[in-house]
């Protein structure tokens, strides 16, 4: 699905996604895993940012820096080797669309140096669907937050997850997504969520836990 395919309207909300070309790895290794979640943050702001200033700092945290007129809030997210998974509104108009275009492009801009390499990393434009009712949309912080499961059980999504307790450890040890914000972990990048700016479907962390393992099997995405 292209994003041109939808209009995207300001307090309304949409799952963002996209995966490499030809499905190729987008991470490699935890370095790549924190520079994109690093960009969830820096890049969602209209100000520029040079990362290459922070790195000659010893110590370098961007969650330290203050990010100003931001595109979007950011309600949940998953990386996975070669895909991701974003939960976002838009705050401004246009948002969206300025949002992922300026965090793809610093993405692969970092990725090809890295691994000396040029061309398109991503498969075409990233893709959206809209949400249109609570029942999607919890269904949906269900499907991304479990995401993970796929890498110690491929076929979770099509014969269940067949050891619940197994499948919890993973997830509590699984550092790329929003999951531990959830949980209630504290970690620098807890700063990248706006919860006031999504519904409240999980007061706590038992709710949110029992929560995400129900909602399975409502969709097939």
């Amino acid at each position: 699905m292209s994003i041109r395919k939808i209009n995207f309207v300001s307090g309304e909300y949409y799952h963002i996604y996209n995966r490499g070309n030809s499905k190729q790895k987008i991470f490699y290794d935890e370095e790549d895993y924190l520079r994109f979640i690093a960009l969830l943050y820096i890049s969602n702001s209209k100000e520029k940012f040079d990362f290459y200033n922070l790195n000659r700092n010893k110590n370098p945290n961007v969650y330290e820096l203050e990010t100003m007129n931001q595109y979007v809030s950011i309600g949940a997210y998953c990386l996975m080797p070669n895909h991701f998974h974003v939960l976002m509104t838009e705050k401004i108009e246009g948002g969206i669309t300025a949002f992922m275009q300026k965090i793809s492009t610093a993405y692969v801009m970092y990725f090809n140096k890295k691994y000396e390499r040029s061309g398109s990393l991503f498969e075409g434009k990233f893709k959206s669907k809209y949400i249109d009712s609570d029942r999607y949309f919890k269904y949906l912080f269900s499907y991304v937050h479990l995401n993970p499961i796929k890498l110690i059980q491929k076929d979770w999504k099509e014969k269940g997850i067949v050891n619940r307790q197994s499948a919890t450890a993973y997830l509590n040890k699984y550092s790329y997504s929003s999951y531990l914000d959830f949980t209630g972990e504290k970690r620098p990048q807890n700063i990248i969520l706006d919860p006031k700016a999504f519904p409240e479907y999980f007061p706590d962390k038992k709710s949110f836990v029992k929560e995400i393992f129900e909602w399975l099997g409502y969709y097939d995405l």
